[in-house]
């Protein structure tokens, strides 16, 4: 398939909040692309989505837009238990697929979905937005020039403003697959580097529903690299003051690090105090620019012939380190990232 002068032609599964945001942003702001249907199960909000956008057509199946030989790609932004099939299918249509993350709660699961990709030579990038983040970019590309000197330590900090309802808890996979899948992507990325083991601990300090639905909602869990470097995560579902991201790479050169995002730069300085805006307040305020910016890369690389920048090996790494934080904390031991199939 040719693609000179042309725009990739997408369909979007799933019309939840992601979905509306990959939707508008594919098809405002992505000359790239286009978005010729919103599929969802629910019809009103496939209806609703696809009118608000300018999208040509809405669905409630997603095997029609596996089917269309007008779509050239899909962006998987469904319920978790439905990427890996999804995959699936689109690989054995032969569309192109951004699929947010994780791919599944279980190596299985991944593995089958990655097998289908490679037997179809389709493209498979997965949404870990926060790689495309300016910031944390920019940390990573110190540390590959060598600014730290030899990496000692990464931290990793993520904290959620508020907790997310018991029932969206139950279908999550839980924390570790969740939420600090982003952030066991991220130490991946700071580093360049794999990790070789992990050691998690839990608790349930901020609702005590999520402790019944069977999750923790604190968690602090330790890396350690291949290199030898060291690497601390900390999350928390609740953070009064905002949205809480950061990460400093601590290295024989110094450190380099990066700092919340804020409305304003603007600090009042006087005699009562110190006075600067509290952090952005959640995920689409904070990681806008990101979430169009990995949609931008990866339609570049279907149009270009070129590889993904966060391609299945990517997806798969971080599934592991959470499985292997779910088994340190269940054992209360540290866990090799080896004693999980390769």
């Amino acid at each position: 398939m040719s693609f000179a002068a042309e725009r990739v032609r997408f369909g979007v599964i799933g019309a939840g909040r992601v979905g509306r945001l990959h939707t508008e942003n594919l098809a405002h702001y992505i000359p790239e692309a286009e978005v010729l249907v919103v599929a969802d199960v629910n019809a009103t909000t496939a209806r609703e989505t696809a009118a608000r956008f300018g999208v040509p057509e809405a669905s409630v199946d997603a095997a029609e837009v596996f089917a269309s030989d007008a779509i050239d790609a899909v962006a998987i932004c469904s319920s978790t238990e439905t990427h890996a099939p999804f995959i699936i299918e689109a690989a054995r249509a032969g569309k192109h697929v951004f699929c947010e993350k994780p791919v599944a709660l279980d190596l299985p699961s991944v593995d089958r979905a990655l097998a289908a990709v490679a037997e179809s030579g389709v493209k498979l990038q997965i949404g870990f937005n926060r790689r495309f983040d300016p910031n944390f970019r920019g940390v990573r590309d110190a540390v590959r020039s060598g600014e730290v000197g030899k990496p000692y330590l990464v931290q990793i900090t993520s904290r959620d403003p508020a907790p997310p309802p018991p029932g969206y808890v139950e279908g999550s996979g839980g924390l570790f697959l969740d939420m600090m899948i982003h952030d066991f992507d991220m130490a991946r990325f700071l580093l360049d580097d794999e990790i070789e083991e992990v050691t998690a601990r839990g608790a349930v300090r901020v609702d005590e529903s999520i402790g019944e639905a069977g999750d923790i909602d604190t968690a602090v869990v330790t890396v350690r690299y291949s290199s030898g470097a060291l690497g601390v995560i900390t999350n928390s579902r609740q953070a009064v003051y905002g949205y809480d991201q950061k990460v400093e790479v601590l290295g024989s050169l110094g450190s380099v690090l990066c700092e919340n995002e804020t409305p304003d730069r603007v600090i009042r300085q006087t005699d009562a105090g110190v006075v600067h805006s509290k952090p952005l307040y959640f995920i689409f305020e904070r990681y806008r620019q990101s979430y169009a910016d990995e949609l931008r890369s990866f339609a570049g690389s279907i149009l270009n012939d070129s590889a993904v920048e966060v391609g299945g090996r990517d997806g798969r790494a971080p599934v592991v380190l959470a499985l292997a934080a779910g088994v340190s904390l269940r054992e209360r031991r540290t866990v090799a990232v080896s004693e999980f199939a390769s």
